[in-house]
């Protein structure tokens, strides 16, 4: 256990130095550098100050003294300096972060809850054309941008209606709308992968044992299948974090709500080079982080996984 975990570990920073590499040289491969392109539209810039400011963010460096310094700089915690307001990225960040990990949390949590619902009541009805309508939901989910969804909501809720405001009041429509966007889009490859295991799993010679012994279809699904689904369920889970962050940064558009998709929107308008990495990076952070929570908690949940890596490690050590 100890070997796969330092191994996943591994993996998880080796991701992440990736990630940043990535970025660090997209910001290189640029026609100019972050100052002189954030100056660009300011006629009153003159090369002197852009060659002072060049100096003072560390861009006159050369690539490799960049490179090193500012992944020192991450790795304590240091993620530069927004050109736009002067102030640390970290702090710009930590100023919105609260509300994107509200509605981020919230929607998982209850995609989780509807992906369960929608398989669990797909599964267990005996009536057919009930079974057909939630086998068939997650599909049309998927097929659902969420920028779409979110309009309509606001057209009929906002305007038809008039039950909640355009703009956040603090009020539960302004905020659960939004959950149940980005919930709606999240949930759909979870039943979507949660289906295809029960599916497979119910092929299984056990389940016609326990069949035979008279055991329902509900005491089947609920101690059976969904236990031994739910790993395929979480990796899926894991993998979604991206199109959670993503749909995030657009449900908050939609909204008008303040957070990181704001913040993302005003760096891009303004060009704000370091502000955009910094934010780049920490999605990959925390996109890295959550799957190697999953790599971690897998194992609790199929111990086989333990036992397959290390037949793999053995047979590529012979």
């Amino acid at each position: 256990m100890s070997l796969y975990i330092a191994k996943r570990v591994a993996q998880a920073v080796l991701v992440v130095l990736l990630a940043y590499t990535a970025v660090f040289l997209a910001v290189q491969a640029l026609p100019n550098d972050p100052v002189t392109i954030f100056l660009s539209t300011d006629a009153s810039a003159d090369p002197a100050t852009i060659a002072q400011m060049k100096s003072h963010y560390g861009y006159d460096q050369p690539i490799l003294v960049q490179y090193f310094s500012q992944l020192g700089g991450i790795l304590a915690g240091d993620l530069g300096y927004s050109l736009s307001s002067g102030a640390p990225v970290a702090s710009r960040i930590a100023e919105v972060i609260g509300s994107t990990l509200t509605l981020a949390s919230s929607a998982f949590v209850f995609a989780v809850v509807l992906a369960l619902v929608i398989v669990t009541v797909g599964t267990l009805s005996k009536a057919f054309w009930i079974k057909k309508l939630f086998v068939n939901l997650p599909p049309l989910m998927v097929s659902i941008p969420v920028f779409w969804l979110g309009l309509v909501l606001l057209q009929v809720l906002a305007v038809q209606l008039d039950v909640m405001s355009l703009f956040p009041d603090g009020s539960f429509l302004s905020l659960a709308v939004p959950i149940f966007v980005l919930a709606v889009h999240l949930s759909a490859p979870i039943a979507q992968v949660l289906f295809k295991s029960i599916q497979t799993i119910e092929q299984h010679p056990f389940v016609d044992v326990l069949r035979a012994k008279g055991a329902s279809d509900a005491w089947i699904y609920f101690r059976h299948l969904l236990k031994n689904a739910a790993p395929s369920a979480l990796s899926i889970a894991g993998i979604t974090i991206g199109t959670l962050l993503a749909g995030s940064v657009i449900t908050e558009t939609v909204f008008a709500r303040a957070g990181l998709g704001q913040l993302i929107l005003n760096a891009v308008t303004v060009q704000d080079i370091p502000l955009i990495q910094g934010l780049v990076i920490l999605t990959a952070i925390a996109f890295t982080g959550v799957n190697l929570l999953v790599d971690l908690i897998h194992p609790k949940l199929d111990p086989r996984i333990i036992r397959a890596d290390s037949h793999s490690a053995r047979a590529l050590a012979a």
